[in-house]
């Protein structure tokens, strides 16, 4: 057994194709290990671009791409569909929900977060959040849907119920879907219906604490909502929401009816994190030392959303750049073991951050080359510019970009389908307010 060791690749088992799991791929792919890529679903998911398929500029297609054709030249890469659902760290192998066991020599999860209710996940099929192609896809359903349900009881009635969508929560999720919706009302569909203007639509925009976006400076926090104002969102800080009911939000003591409601505001982290019976924070992210390494498992690592890792004093943040920086050092470490050399610390290197608001509307903190705080049109440009870089493959890139530039000029998005149910929670049915009504993500995307 030890002889067979001796002479055989190392396994690296990778629990997650998202881009800390891609991008370790990738680079392992120059060393001699085996890899295994495992994930529930068959692609990659560019997650920035997410709100974009659920405000119906983007489909799924453009921002997505299957694992195995981004690894597909990786000769000792294979891809499985599967879930982990449990772990035997002493015999250090997985269990996946098919029933199958796979051993390993280096474990990598890197399975990223889901939506936090805050204990109340009653909440969630009345404000669906964005993390997958399929919540994505129930938001263009729900937003869409309240158009067309208003322009028909426009045409019965002569009225119509609320055209209001609330977004919950100032974050850049919630930033960039209530920018969003306000730009399909007033731009894109404003020639597209006879009996209601799209225009009259509210935005709100309900966020907990007293800016939004706080993880940003102050300076560009205060061009956001100024951007956002000038844009028609209606801005609520300092408003913690306690009710959710069909059709209605409660934030305090303001009520607001709702046609649509989104969550934006609290992430959790992959339930995989506990599973592995190591030490985690409040969100159930594992704590990682400098090599990120649970500890006492040097065989292990954990990357993005999931991993708690801690620099200069600061959690680093779970979003896309961290993430890929993460998958390339794994690689790193993994090639350092294999040249008995030393492992060395991983260290995050901050490029910045942006956050798009509406067309020619965003913020960006840029860190490198030089440092700078940008608002409005360059801010935009720049936005634009990283995204289509960042796209895996040059067929999303052109697809992307050609639906970008004909939106800009043509003040048209081609992307408004609706598939699934025809109802909405809350919304007046010929039976009266339906009240139990609410379709969860699934329906089929195009």
């Amino acid at each position: 057994m030890a002889t067979d060791r001796l002479h055989r690749r190392p396994r690296v088992l990778i629990i997650g194709g998202g881009f800390a799991g891609t991008h370790a791929a990738k680079a392992l792919a120059k060393l001699p290990v085996d890899v295994t890529i495992v994930d529930r679903r068959n692609h990659f998911t560019f997650q920035p671009l997410l709100y974009q398929v659920g405000l119906a500029v983007l489909s799924p297609g453009d921002i997505a791409s299957p694992i195995r054709t981004m690894v597909r030249h990786n000769a000792h890469t294979e891809v499985l569909m599967d879930e982990a659902v449990g772990f035997d760290l002493e015999r250090r192998r997985v269990r996946f929900a098919s029933g199958a066991e796979i051993g390993y020599d280096y474990l990598m999860l890197a399975t990223g977060a889901t939506h936090s209710y805050f204990g109340h996940d009653e909440w969630e099929p009345l404000a669906p959040g964005l993390k997958t192609i399929e919540d994505a896809i129930e938001i263009r359903r729900r937003v869409l849907l309240a158009f067309e349900l208003a322009e028909r009881e426009m045409l019965e009635t002569g009225t119509h119920h609320p055209l209001n969508f609330v977004v919950i929560g100032g974050g850049p999720t919630g930033v960039e879907l209530a920018g969003a919706i306000c730009d399909i009302a007033r731009r894109y569909m404003r020639r597209d219906f006879r009996h209601i203007n799209p225009a009259e639509a509210r935005v709100l925009l309900i966020e907990g604490s007293a800016r939004v976006l706080g993880a940003y400076p102050a300076d560009l926090s205060k061009k956001a909502e100024e951007q956002l104002t000038r844009l028609g969102v209606e801005v609520h800080t300092n408003k913690q929401v306690t009710e959710l009911g069909p059709g209605y939000v409660m934030a305090g003591d303001l009520r607001i009816e709702a046609a649509v409601t989104l969550w934006a505001a609290g992430v959790q982290a992959s339930p995989l994190g506990k599973m592995l019976g190591v030490e985690t924070d409040k969100r159930g992210c594992v704590l990682v030392n400098g090599t990120l390494n649970p500890e006492g498992h040097g065989e292990i690592f954990v990357c993005g959303d999931l991993a708690h890792f801690e620099q200069e004093g600061r959690q680093v943040p779970g979003v896309a750049q961290p993430a890929m920086q993460m998958g390339d050092h794994v690689a790193r470490m993994i090639a350092a073991d294999l040249s008995h050399e030393p492992r060395r610390p991983f260290h995050y290197f901050d490029k910045g951050d942006m956050a798009t608001i509406g067309r020619q509307a965003a913020v960006a903190k840029v860190e490198w080359p030089f440092r700078a705080h940008w608002s409005g049109f360059p801010a935009w440009v720049t936005w634009l510019t990283v995204h289509i870089y960042f796209l895996i493959g040059f067929r999303n890139r052109l697809a992307v970009l050609s639906q970008w530039v004909w939106a800009y000029f043509m003040y048209t998005s081609g992307v408004r389908l609706i598939y699934g149910s025809q109802k909405l929670p809350g919304w007046p049915t010929q039976d009266g307010v339906d009240e139990r009504e609410a379709v969860k993500p699934g329906a089929a995307a195009d």
